[in-house]
């Protein structure tokens, strides 16, 4: 649920639809105009370029396309700078963006370790990745591609290169993919109880949960990230409560101090999510999504960021020295301080053009600190 949060121009490959100046966003009360591109797809008809009267003018590739020659890995990864596909499944890979897929991964990790019950048998190791296969491919999938899906209009903004808005995959194959991964995920949520011999199940409906908390965040007519403060919290929370919860209960029992707890570090989910934010900023302001760099700036947003992840960290810090856990606080703050350099050195500096590499560089310090307040509370 979700970010986590976590961000992107010379000429598109030739299954981008073509474009043509100047840019305009079409009237909702006109009929759309489909054409088929080169790979035979229907492209989603959000932003059309006016029509010229020469019938041999020559297509113009979007100002934001990516550059030519883009990174497969990037692709593969689902990130910006990505080489343009057109093996289906590769694509099909891309909207899920496995670059997501570790923050639920590791909230599995940290919810297990926090149960105290967690042994490295074949079998617990087993239903932990499972566990994992659900959070992670499955639903972060899910949530990603309907996140891409309803996004659609705005990424023919920010990066009409994309999959969806550059018709590089078709409508019903979107579809197909989103009921996929959300009955696999669901599927596996159940399976785990069974497994676990559970009475009530609560990973089925964790994962019913977070689910429904992933489509709400994306879809109308609630569309929670419409409001930055709520939509980045939601998605905080999906990144970090929810597989944490998950991890936990399928080894032992999920307490009321673990779900204050995880969902006090949601507060830093939040500020991890503004990442994303800004890079697509000019298609929110178009498209009247107030964001937090939309609603307060750029400036403002970027404190508002490093703030929620800084303070979060060290009030948890603070929790585990009141309850007598003094290493786990050293530890935890220790892991606080290079987060702080990177955020000065990169993501305070320019949140755009530094994005990847202040999360390549500060967010694992940040996941670190969550294993070490899982065992923390595991003692």
């Amino acid at each position: 649920m979700a970010a986590a949060h976590l961000l992107a121009a010379s000429t598109s490959s030739s299954s981008t639809a073509a474009f043509r100046p100047p840019l305009r966003l079409r009237s909702p009360t006109h009929t759309p105009h489909l054409r088929l591109n080169r790979t035979g797809r229907r492209p989603f008809p959000v932003v059309r370029a006016a029509e010229t009267d020469a019938k041999d003018a020559k297509p113009k590739a979007p100002e934001k396309a990516p550059a030519a020659g883009g990174s497969s890995f990037n692709q593969l990864l689902g990130i910006k700078g990505a080489k343009q596909e057109t093996d289906i499944w590769k694509i099909r890979l891309q909207l899920t963006k496995p670059v997501t897929w570790p923050p639920l991964v590791w909230g599995v990790l940290c919810g297990a370790a926090a149960s105290g019950n967690f042994h490295w048998t074949v079998e617990d190791v087993a239903k932990s990745i499972v566990c994992m296969i659900m959070s992670g491919p499955c639903l972060t999938g899910y949530t990603q591609t309907i996140n891409d899906w309803y996004d659609r209009d705005i990424d023919a903004i920010n990066e009409p290169y994309r999959p969806i808005p550059s018709g590089a995959i078709s409508e019903n194959e979107v579809i197909t993919q989103i009921w996929v991964l959300l009955l696999a995920g669901l599927g596996l949520g159940a399976l785990l109880d069974v497994w676990a011999g559970h009475d009530f199940p609560i990973v089925f409906y964790l994962a019913v949960g977070g689910s429904l908390l992933s489509y709400i965040y994306s879809a109308p007519p609630l569309k929670l990230k419409q409001n930055g403060w709520i939509g980045n919290f939601a998605l905080g929370a999906s990144y970090i409560s929810l597989p944490w919860w998950a991890g936990q209960a399928l080894f032992g029992t999920l307490t009321p101090d673990i779900v204050v707890l995880t969902t006090l570090y949601s507060i830093a989910g939040l500020g991890i999510a503004i990442v994303n934010d800004f890079k697509s900023i000019e298609g929110d302001r178009a498209l009247g999504l107030q964001s937090l760099p939309v609603a307060f700036g750029m400036e403002t947003a970027k404190w508002i960021c490093v703030g929620a992840i800084d303070i979060t960290q060290l009030s948890v810090a603070g929790y585990l020295l009141s309850t007598g856990k003094l290493y786990y606080a050293l530890a935890l703050l220790g892991l606080t301080i290079p987060q702080v350099v990177f955020q000065f050195q990169y993501f305070l500096k320019d949140p755009v053009k530094y994005d990847v590499k202040y999360q390549a560089s500060a967010q694992p310090f940040f996941v670190l600190g969550l294993l070490v307040t899982a065992l923390a509370t595991s003692h």
